[in-house]
């Protein structure tokens, strides 16, 4: 069987079994703080496990791709090295909520493995829960006696807490867990060592496949488990792995899976892929380690791209910036890929994924743009770093050498460059010490395995220890600063959904269900959930509402904030009364709402308007809405020029003045939605239901979850303020809209009508400023002229002052120019006249002193002259500091009264 014909049958399988086929979730999470990344299938169910939501379906089945290289499940650095580790990968699942539990999912695991996949039953082993006295949890003799029978005794195993008891994080849903392992072993080895003895013990060919979880707890903060209020079950098959043992290989590498990503890097490499190299061939290992590393991570690059991820310099950005530079470094180092290559991919992986994830193909050249832009900038990183090391162990043996002879010892540049190399050739115990390591990672981005790696190629070492105090340290200053601190919730009342209410009003009576304390480096909050609320949590760039509490006794509780937690809408306040308990009355903030969706509304009509403008291919990748202006990010490959922008503005303003009425669809079947032509956002995790806001069907029809004016006429008027760009392919305009509008333009008139009175009242304004700046212009003209007539007077005036010393001509003099490029004018001119020139000039521009040293060529050859070191030796008496090349240098400094100790002793250097 294909990979695709094995992922068909596992979804025909289920669908048979009454479930309903779901599709997968992005995988980057949204509104949820406990997760970067979807990291289990089970995590866009997670509301539903907590009690938090009611499903749709009992019972479920899907394809999830799944990232797993941060937090507890890191996977990160095994992937390529081993065989059946991923970063991003495909999690086939079956779900129970509330509906079959371990009866039925034991059964039908054996079915389909069995008699659809016709895997052989001798290779299966299973593992139970064997219980955790600590905890009070017994072992699951229920599944035990489940599986016997279908399988003998001997090859079910009890395994511990580790292996046999699931939890998705340090809190939130779990349970015991009972997976199925494949023993892919030649017969030989498998007599001689029972397969038994080789489950969990990371053995390459005894593998986890299926991992069944029964869901029965909740984990709370404190450690404590808590029961679910139902039972569910949460399967999880690693479709990788699958795929190889059906198709009996030793490699998920070696599948269809991979296959063509791997050949397509090794036909363009010129190197052939050899699955089967172990590290004693070391070429042959490293080739194929890359080649294993780059068809991996360019799926979870790019995936994570499609569902809006892009690589940044924090948190998940940052995640996805460190995998696509683990595989350019690879391709670097092993594969002699030194121009970009890894977007070369992405069109071969979007092919693939065509039937199964279209996001991916839909973006597939926006993606390989990012990903190019990327490459290009990380291997320019990868060629600053390496002339770093080398610079830093230079540095190293001046220092040595300097320790040695002391600073002034009388020899030439020859003799001390001569020493350096040679120590340096010699010397294989040079440490690169770990604060140096940290900066290169922390500050340039060079990351630490990279210069393990160049430190070990040239006998180096590092110095590891120092370089992870260094990195704890930052940890440690950059948890003291964001550190917050959860409790558990408090239940006060049992409700199964939470209503939103502020579609219709912005006013509700309602009840708090629960709360719990917060508490973070700054100050004591509470988080409170309502059963009804009209406060628009922050979702989809929204920012989330404010306004007040009102409670029966009159007491006023700000709102501050209005976040969404795993399907929950939470209100942040600063304070509580004692008694909570009965209705209160929740008010939002009626001006900053207004304001907030004339801003929402006028990005509906921003993202229309483009795409009528620039074409079809924009799409959103980001966005933020709040009271006072509205930032749009969108897929582009050109600056949109000052026409465009026009045209823009244009479009958006004249559909304000139409005053469309908004067309507000609730509970509209997705794909019923989809087919009407609406536009959806990559990225963005859409239920059965969507809800589709329309201002005229033939402009602006988008699926949207937030608040928005009635009709066009209330954004009043709509500017653009900015256009810049975010990231490769990633243009963003920002803009205003109403009273913001109207300030800004009351703003720029002011500034007109002061610039016409500066002008005398001009009746063109436009040709005063112009005459104004051609004046400008001739006038500096007239001056350059003049400063060049005085250079040419002083060249002729300094040339014959130069003093022949030891067969050089040496002229140390202070100039009055007005800028450093008329010195070094005058310093190239100098140059040209006078034979064997060491010249030394001293000036001072508004205060500031300054150096400048040439050197003729054959002075700087014969008699081992270096004008940069000259020039920092000089600076010295002027308090400062600089540096150029061996012929020409310059300095600058803060001490004007030391131009004449430099200038004498510049005269050291030649006599």
């Amino acid at each position: 069987m294909t990979a695709t014909e094995i992922r068909q049958a596992f979804l025909d399988f289920f669908a048979a079994k009454g479930h309903v086929i779901v599709p997968s979730a992005p995988i980057v999470i949204k509104n949820d703080p406990t997760l970067m990344f979807t990291n289990a299938g089970m995590n866009q169910f997670k509301s539903i496990f907590l009690g938090e939501e009611t499903a749709k379906f009992k019972r479920v089945a899907d394809t999830q791709r799944c990232l797993r290289v941060s937090g507890k499940h890191n996977d990160l650095e095994e992937v390529g090295i081993d065989t059946y580790h991923h970063t991003m990968f495909e999690m086939l699942g079956n779900w129970s909520f509330g509906d079959y539990f371990k009866k039925e999912a034991i059964a039908w695991s054996w079915e389909l493995l069995t008699e659809v996949y016709k895997i052989d039953k001798e290779r299966l082993y299973v593992t139970v829960f064997e219980g955790d006295e600590k905890e009070g949890l017994p072992k699951d003799q229920e599944a035990h006696d489940y599986w016997k029978q279908y399988i003998p005794e001997e090859r079910i195993l009890f395994g511990n807490k580790k292996d046999n008891f699931w939890e998705m994080g340090e809190t939130g849903p779990c349970g015991p867990c009972s997976e199925i392992h494949y023993d892919s072993r030649e017969e030989g080895e498998r007599l001689k060592v029972k397969g038994s003895s080789l489950v969990n013990a990371d053995d390459p060919n005894v593998i986890e496949i299926w991992n069944n979880v029964f869901m029965q707890f909740n984990r709370l903060k404190d450690g404590s488990l808590q029961p679910l209020p139902a039972t569910h079950v949460d399967t999880g098959m690693g479709f990788e792995r699958l795929v190889r043992v059906i198709q009996g290989k030793t490699s998920n590498y070696d599948t269809d899976v991979f296959q063509p990503l791997i050949q397509f890097i090794a036909e363009k490499s010129g190197k052939k892929y050899h699955g089967e190299a172990q590290y004693s061939d070391l070429e042959k290992w490293d080739e194929a380690v890359s080649m294993r590393v780059m068809a991996d991570h360019i799926r979870a690059i790019s995936f994570a791209i499609a569902d809006g991820q892009l690589p940044s310099n924090n948190k998940a950005g940052y995640v996805i910036r460190r995998i696509l530079r683990r595989a350019i470094r690879y391709q670097y180092q092993y594969l002699g890929f030194d121009e970009p290559f890894l977007n070369q991919l992405v069109p071969l992986l979007a092919e693939q994924f065509k039937d199964v994830f279209a996001e991916l193909y839909s973006q597939k050249d926006f993606v390989q743009k990012v990903v190019l832009e990327e490459e290009k900038s990380f291997l320019k990183t990868l060629a600053d770093g390496l002339l770093r090391l080398r610079s830093m162990k230079v540095g190293f043996y001046l220092e040595q050498y300097e320790l040695e002879f002391g600073e002034n010892d009388g020899k030439s540049e020859n003799e001390k460059n001569a020493y350096i190399v040679d120590k340096m050739s010699a010397d294989t115990n040079f440490v690169i010490p770990g604060a140096r390591a940290f900066e290169l990672s922390d500050t340039y981005g060079f990351p630490i395995d990279l210069t393990e790696l160049i430190a070990r190629e040239h006998g180096w070492k590092v110095d590891i220890t120092g370089y992870e105090e260094a990195l704890q340290k930052q940890k440690t200053r950059s948890r003291a600063a964001t550190a917050i601190d959860t409790g558990d919730w408090i239940i006060l009342k049992d409700e199964d959904a939470v209503e939103f209410t502020g579609y219709d009003e912005t006013e509700t009576i309602a009840h708090i269900i629960k709360y719990r304390k917060v508490k973070s480096k700054d100050k004591e909050q509470y988080q409170l959930v309502l059963d009804k609320t009209p406060f628009y949590a922050e979702s989809g760039g929204q920012v989330g509402d404010t306004g007040d509490l009102v409670f029966p006794d009159g007491e006023v509780v700000p709102v501050t904030d209005t976040k969404k937690e795993n399907g929950l809408i939470v209100h942040f306040v600063d304070k509580l009364p004692e008694d909570i308990d009965d209705a209160l009355t929740a008010i939002v903030d009626p001006d900053r709402r207004t304001a907030i969706m004339n801003n929402h509304s006028a990005t509906h009509l921003l993202h229309a308007a483009l795409k009528q403008v620039l074409g079809s291919h924009v799409n959103q990748k980001g966005s933020l809405v709040n009271a006072d202006y509205l930032r749009f990010d969108f897929s582009h490959f050109a600056k949109v020029t000052e026409d465009e922008l026009s045209q823009i503005e244009a479009i958006v303003n004249e559909k304000v003045r139409e005053n469309i009425g908004l067309k507000e669809e609730r509970d509209v079947p997705y794909q019923q939605a989809i087919s009407s032509g609406v536009t959806a956002l990559f990225g963005e995790k859409y239920g059965d239901f969507v809800r589709v806001i329309t201002f005229d069907d033939k402009f602006s029809k988008e699926l949207c979850g937030g608040t928005h004016i009635k009709s066009t006429g209330h954004i009043g008027y709509f500017k653009i303020i900015s256009e810049s760009a975010v990231a490769a392919g990633v243009r963003r305009i920002e803009a205003i809209t109403g009273i913001g509008a109207e300030n800004y333009i009351n703003e720029q008139s002011r500034l007109i009508q002061q610039l016409k009175e500066l002008l005398k009242n001009p009746k063109d304004i436009s040709k005063s400023v112009e005459s104004l700046l051609d004046e400008n212009t001739r006038l500096k003209k007239e001056i350059e002229k003049a400063v060049i007539e005085k250079s040419s007077g002083l060249k002729d005036e300094l040339a014959k002052k130069a003093e022949l010393i030891n067969g050089i001509n040496f002229i140390a003099q202070q100039v009055d120019l007005p800028n450093p490029e008329a010195i070094k004018g005058l310093a190239y001119q100098l140059k040209d006249i006078v034979p064997n020139l060491f010249l030394v000039l001293a000036s001072s521009i508004d205060g500031k002193p300054g150096l400048t040293v040439m050197i003729a060529e054959t002075l700087v050859k014969e008699n081992n002259l270096n004008a940069g070191n000259i020039v920092r030796e000089l600076a010295k008496e002027i308090k400062g500091g600089g540096g150029g090349q061996p012929f020409f240098a310059t300095a600058g400094g803060t001490d004007v009264s030391g131009l004449d100790k430099a200038l004498e002793k510049a005269r050291g250097f030649v006599s």
